[in-house]
Order: C-alpha cells, then sequence, then structure tokens
C-alpha cells in the first residue's frame, strides 16, 4: 500500500550533499524545502541541481518548496552573544543599529516606535521572553518592562501578537529570492506571515507576470490570517498551519482547534494542507521521538494533513535519516485506520464551470469505495482532478498520468497521489487499456483488481474529466 500522507523535509547543513538527499529522499521524503531565511542563491542552487539530478537518476519527481522568509522581525547583535533580561528592568528598543546590552537593543523593524501601542506585548525567542510596552517616542525609541526574563542572544526573533504590524508581506529580500526561484522552475513557494488574502494575490501577480507555473502555499502564523482564513484558503494552491510562531502569536491552547479547522477547511476547498513545526523536535539531538511527538503525528494524519513537515530535524538534526523512518512508520501505521478516508462532500452546483468534472471526481470515489477498487486513474493537464480526488480521500490508490512535466513534481505534495508522466492520447480505449498494463507490469496493480478510470472524451481534446469506467486488470 502506498504511504498517502506526504513528507516535506527542510534541507540544511545536514543533509544537503547529494549523498544525504539520495538517502533521505528514497527514505521516503516527497517535497524538499529550501528555507531561504538561510544560506547563499549558489548553495541554494546547488541543492536544487542535486534534487533534480537525483529525480532523473530515480525516475521520481521529488518537488522543491521555496520557503521565502517574508517580514520576520529581529533583535541585532547582542553582547558576549547574549545577556540576560531581569524581570521588572526597563529595555530600551531602537531603529538605529548598535550592539545589544541589558538596557538597549536594535530591532530591524523600522516603523516599530509608529506601529506599537502603550500595553502591547513583545515577545522574543519564540515568546521564551515576555516584555510590555511602556512607552514610545514614536520615531526611533520604544521603551518596554520585562515581564517574564532570560537569556537574550543575537538575531532571535520578535512576535508582536497585539501589533497591527505595516510591513509589506513581501519584503526586498524577498522579492530578490523570489525572482531566483522563478528562474529555477521552482513549482511551490511558500510565503510566511500571511495576513491577507491580498497577500496572496499580490504574490501570484509577480508569479503571472514571470509567465511561471509556480504554486502558492499560504503560511498561517499570524492572527489576522485566522481571521481571514476563507478568503486565504480561497485564493492560495496550499496551505501551511506553521505553529511555531502561530502558538506564539495567538494563545497556545487554541492551536490545536484552529489546525484541525484550517485542515477540514482546506479538504473541503481541495487544497493541500501541510502541518509543520517541531513535530520530532527531540530528534535533533535524540535518535527516537518522544511519545507526545508520536501523537502529534498521528494526529496530524488523522485529522487529514496532505502532508506533515520536517524543519530542524531534518535541516541541522543529528540523525535526519532516523527521523524520516520514524516519521513513515507513524504514518503508515496510522493509514490503516479506515476513520482516515471517505471524506465526502457533495459537488457545488453553483459551480457550473467544474460541476461535471467535481461529480465524475465524487462519484469515481463513491464507487471505487463500494467495489473496494485498488486503483483510482485520472489523466490530467492541469492537475485539477488529481486534487479533486486526493480531497475525497479514498483508500484506493490515487494514480495521475499526466504529460505536462511542469506539474509532475508539483503533485507530489498532493496526498495519496503516484504521479507518472504519459503521452500516449490516442484514443479513450487504447489510453485507458495502456495505462492498465503499464501499472500491472510496474506491480502497482495485480491481475483481477478492480480499478476506475476517469478521462476526458474526445481525450484529445484534453478538456475536463466528463466519464469514469469501472474494470478489472487483465
Amino acid at each position: 500500500m502506498i504511504r498517502k500522507t506526504k513528507i516535506v523535509a527542510t534541507i540544511g547543513p545536514s543533509t544537503d550533499s547529494k549523498e544525504m538527499l539520495k538517502k533521505i529522499i528514497t527514505k521516503g521524503v516527497n517535497v524538499c524545502r529550501i528555507n531561504f531565511s538561510h544560506g547563499s542563491h549558489e548553495d541554494q542552487k546547488k541543492v536544487i541541481n542535486t534534487i533534480r539530478e537525483i529525480n532523473k537518476e530515480l525516475g521520481l519527481f521529488t518537488a522543491i518548496l521555496a520557503d521565502l522568509q517574508g517580514p520576520k522581525i529581529r533583535v541585532g547583535k547582542m553582547k558576549n552573544n547574549g545577556v540576560e533580561l531581569i524581570n521588572n528592568h526597563e529595555l530600551i528598543f531602537t531603529t538605529i543599529e548598535c550592539l545589544g546590552d541589558d538596557k538597549k537593543v536594535y530591532i530591524s523593524y523600522q516603523k516599530f516606535p509608529k506601529d506599537v501601542s502603550v500595553g502591547e506585548s513583545i515577545l522574543l525567542d519564540d515568546g521564551k521572553l515576555n516584555l510590555t510596552i511602556k512607552s514610545t517616542n514614536n520615531k526611533d525609541e520604544v521603551v518596554a518592562i520585562v515581564k517574564h526574563g532570560g537569556m537574550l542572544s543575537s538575531n532571535k526573533g520578535v512576535n508582536l501578537p497585539n501589533t497591527k504590524i505595516s510591513l509589506p508581506s513581501l519584503t526586498e529580500k524577498d522579492l530578490d529570492d523570489l525572482q531566483f526561484a522563478l528562474e529555477m522552475n521552482i513549482s511551490w513557494i511558500g510565503l510566511s506571515f500571511v495576513r491577507s488574502a491580498d497577500d496572496i494575490i499580490a504574490l501570484k501577480k509577480i508569479i503571472s507576470k514571470a509567465n511561471s507555473n509556480a504554486k502558492v502555499i499560504a503560511k498561517i502564523e499570524k492572527p489576522e490570517a485566522i481571521k481571514d482564513i476563507d478568503a486565504i484558503i480561497d485564493v492560495a494552491d496550499a496551505i501551511m498551519v506553521a505553529r511555531g510562531d502561530l502558538g506564539v502569536e495567538i494563545p497556545f491552547q487554541e492551536v490545536p482547534l484552529v489546525q484541525k479547522m484550517i485542515v477540514k477547511k482546506s479538504m473541503k476547498a481541495s487544497k493541500p494542507v501541510i502541518i509543520a513545526t517541531q513535530m520530532m523536535e527531540s530528534m535533533i539531538d535524540n535518535v527516537t521521538p518522544t511519545r507526545a511527538e508520536v501523537n502529534d503525528v498521528a494526529n496530524a494524519v488523522l485529522d487529514g494533513a496532505d502532508a506533515v513537515m520536517l524543519s530542524g530535524e531534518t535541516s541541522v538534526g543529528n540523525h535526519p535519516i532516523l527521523v524520516i523512518e520514524a516519521m513513515d512508520k507513524i504514518i503508515q501505521d496510522v493509514e490503516t485506520d479506515d476513520s482516515l478516508y471517505h471524506y465526502e462532500f457533495p459537488p457545488n452546483k453553483e459551480n457550473i464551470d467544474r460541476y461535471i468534472t467535481d461529480s465524475i471526481c465524487f462519484d469515481s470515489c463513491r464507487l471505487a469505495h463500494r467495489v473496494e477498487a485498488k486503483g483510482i486513474v485520472t489523466m490530467t493537464f492541469s492537475g485539477y482532478t488529481a486534487f479533486k480526488i486526493a480531497s475525497f480521500r479514498p483508500k484506493a490508490g490515487i494514480f495521475v498520468f499526466t504529460g505536462n512535466e511542469a506539474i509532475l513534481s508539483m503533485l507530489s505534495l498532493v496526498w495519496g497521489v503516484k504521479v507518472f508522466l504519459y503521452n500516449e492520447f490516442v484514443s479513450t480505449d487504447h489510453t485507458i487499456a495502456d495505462i492498465k498494463h503499464f501499472l500491472k507490469k510496474e506491480k502497482w496493480l495485480q491481475k483481477d483488481d478492480l480499478i476506475v478510470n476517469i478521462a476526458s472524451m474526445p481525450i484529445q481534446e484534453k478538456g475536463q474529466s466528463n466519464m469514469m469506467k469501472l474494470s478489472h486488470i487483465d
């Protein structure tokens, strides 16, 4: 049985060699995440080209996700690379660069003094340190009181859960990184700190102007994004629940239900959804996960996530191979549970353009369930039917055949999908017979297995899916 839930692995010093990339991909990584917060374009280009070499050698379509840094706010360099902030002491945040100490630190957010208000919170280092704003000169300095102190080291992240930030969703660095990612024909672009659907629309306009087919993943890590979640899901191509910053920006106890809500809404909209951050964090150092981490990964799979993501565990961790093996075992075990499958919602009649295709996809999954078919096969040019069939979470394998090379690796993120390059669209009957022969020859299916085929007639036009056929493998 093919593993349905995909694994996204962040690439870093622990995994950026060809030898390690080959190992993690053969162990089960479906998507390699390039984190643009770290490394040069030269380093990133080398990794991207290596992944593509491995894909060619192994006949795979591992996807690449270019994750833009977004308007991440940080403190500057600190004396002795770290100072202790004492409870109830004052700390000045300045927008003028300086070497930080326990009295004054530099903050990278230039409009910080104008955007904040007295009484708002400042959280440092993923919420480990907590301060409250006492005053601002509305120009270049903000005075805050330390509520929960501790060690503050250089370049730590800043979260402002109560502040309406005026930073653009795409910084100058992001625009430069985006240009590079589009030149490299990356299939997925991650947009950090999304606040509204407008942020996604702005990014998509740039991608469209560049004549790129890149798809956009909206990273949900701000309270404003949760308020606008329906509109964001509507315009994004995929969603990431980025629980690290999200769990600092909103009360941590709210994250589990927010995660479940976003997964269900994304499934209904046929948009892939990734659960990210701290999934197997202890395995950065340890050879086995904690039982809480095992449950976390399992619950993400049971929620219906398309993919689960590894960050530091594979980028800087000591045991990247063991992490992927552990995650693979958890997913495979959870996927034996029937409650994971057959998520049904009838097609929307108001969606006239897609109603016929959506109905064919819906009924093909219902039919596959009823007759216990081993495979649902779709031929696609845009990838739409692959997204749609996957959203119904059938237990049957989803085999996607396409002549559009641009979408091959992109589909590797989508739940349950196994993709093949195929260009022999002669006639519907010939194509179905040819594909059945191929699936049997390559041992994806066996003699007498039932299979549901979805196609468009006439097949040469590569139009919307309007036909469904049930047959045995001969």
